[in-house]
């Protein structure tokens, strides 16, 4: 398997899962050092505190034993009985070479021998141990003036669950506090984040063609600038696309007159032209397919114009889809029979626009794809497919999102000069502006297929 960079690991989540993590981990990470810190503080204090205290009855009753002892036929074990030791104390003692206890059950071996071997050298001693009841803590003293060793053992049960008790409290505090941490950190990364997304909506808003979109006014100070600064922003671009967007509206309607003057003259040429030498025949020809294109180009730009400034839009109404299709088929002079598929499909559309988006299809397809083959209208997950295909050469996998660019040719037929560039361009904006898509691929039949998405009316 392929390791691709990036898919795990912090830098594959986003900002508001960082910000959550980031947070939990500090909270974790500090309440933690807390627990920790205070387990062993308080672990330290109360074992310091337990050792004094076992310390302090251990040689109470060593002194107890080595004077009763020191008394002529003393009979030890009513010594050790005598003793009193606290419940659960065991005394452990070495007189004369022999081992007595005060418990039936303990004897020499439940004396560690570190602590047999200290208190052998004279030297008083204690040790913490786990015996088979559990934590203890055993305390030996030489008693030399009778030639014993005395030992205390004393149990730390009680305390070892106080431990125990108090750990599970610190581990449930820090868990706690990181699930507080967290809580914290997805608070914060709403806050964050959400004025993100708002900015984001309203960028997507606009890109989509909404200029009128706005960011909300804030109290947040912090935000408010920022706010501002991008409503200006837009509003600078808006008065800077509508501005462009009249200067041609204005340049196309003013060369339309003289447009009509020039082509009612060629029209009239072309209505004498048998008066008119071979040579010159020739020459109106030239003269009128690019007199035609050149009013193709003008209509083009002219409703280019009027899609960037949002001049000239109708309000969709419902249409049915097959009819549409079968009128603009006829008004370009081909065959209904060239479309196939379902009738009673309806979308909500601007008519004229969206028969000029067909139009422009089918005029391509002949112009530049050696001609129209097939118009097919199918349904799909609530949305509605119109397949163009053509029966030309196809085009290049690397061109098929470039022909939708403005004043966008290619070399051979489909980029021939008898374009203008702007027709697929005027396709994919009026697609987008109905709420679809079209896109480029290649034909069954081997020549070039457009696919356009729009959305079903009441899906």
């Amino acid at each position: 398997m392929r390791f691709v960079p990036g898919t795990f690991g912090p830098r594959a989540l986003g900002l508001r899962h960082r910000l959550v993590l980031a947070f939990a981990l500090v909270a974790l990470l500090v309440s933690a050092v807390f627990a920790i810190s205070t387990y062993l503080l308080a672990r330290g204090y109360l074992l310091a505190q337990r050792e004094r205290v076992v310390q302090h009855q251990s040689f109470a009753d060593a002194v107890f034993i080595q004077r009763r002892l020191e008394s002529a036929g003393a009979d030890v074990s009513a010594v050790l009985t005598a003793a009193g030791t606290p419940a659960g104390h065991t005394i452990v003692l070495k007189w004369q070479g022999q081992w007595y206890a005060s418990s039936l059950d303990q004897g020499r071996d439940a004396v560690p021998s570190a602590v047999r071997e200290a208190v052998a050298d004279g030297t008083a001693t204690s040790q913490r141990f786990r015996s088979d009841d559990g934590p203890a803590m055993v305390i030996g003293v030489p008693i030399p003036t009778v030639q014993a060793e005395f030992y205390e053992i004393a149990p730390l049960t009680e305390l070892d669950g106080t431990l125990r008790l108090l750990s599970g409290i610190l581990s449930g505090g820090a868990l706690l506090a990181t699930a507080a941490g967290a809580a914290l950190g997805v608070w914060g990364s709403r806050s964050v984040v959400t004025p993100l997304n708002r900015v984001a909506a309203t960028a997507a808003s606009i890109a989509g063609g909404d200029l009128d979109t706005r960011l909300p006014a804030t109290l947040d100070p912090e935000l408010a600038t920022i706010v501002g600064s991008f409503n200006s922003m837009v509003d600078t671009l808006q008065q800077r696309i509508n501005r462009d967007a009249r200067l041609a509206a204005d340049v196309s309607h003013e060369l339309r007159s003289p447009l009509t003057t020039l082509v009612g003259s060629v029209d009239l040429l072309n209505a004498r032209r048998h008066e008119l030498s071979d040579r010159s025949q020739r020459v109106l020809d030239l003269v009128t397919a690019d007199l035609h294109r050149f009013r193709r180009l003008l209509e083009d730009l002219l409703e280019l114009a009027r899609s960037d400034g949002g001049l000239d839009l109708r309000p969709g109404t419902v249409i049915e889809l097959t009819s549409l299709l079968r009128q603009v088929l006829g008004e370009t002079g081909r065959e209904a029979t060239l479309l196939t598929g379902p009738e009673d499909l309806h979308v909500v559309a601007d008519k004229p626009r969206l028969g000029r988006l067909f139009r422009n299809l089918f005029e391509n397809a002949e112009r530049h794809g050696d001609g129209l083959v097939g118009v097919e209208v199918a349904r799909s997950e609530g949305d509605l497919l119109v397949f163009v295909d053509d029966a030309g050469p196809g085009i290049p996998a690397d061109d098929r999102e470039r022909i939708f660019e403005r004043f966008a040719t290619g070399p051979g037929g489909r980029g021939s000069s008898s374009g203008t560039g702007l027709g697929l361009a005027l396709v994919a904006e009026t697609a987008t502006a109905h709420g679809g898509t079209v896109w480029c691929s290649a034909s069954p039949a081997g020549g070039t297929r457009f696919v356009v998405r729009l959305p079903e009316a009441g899906a």
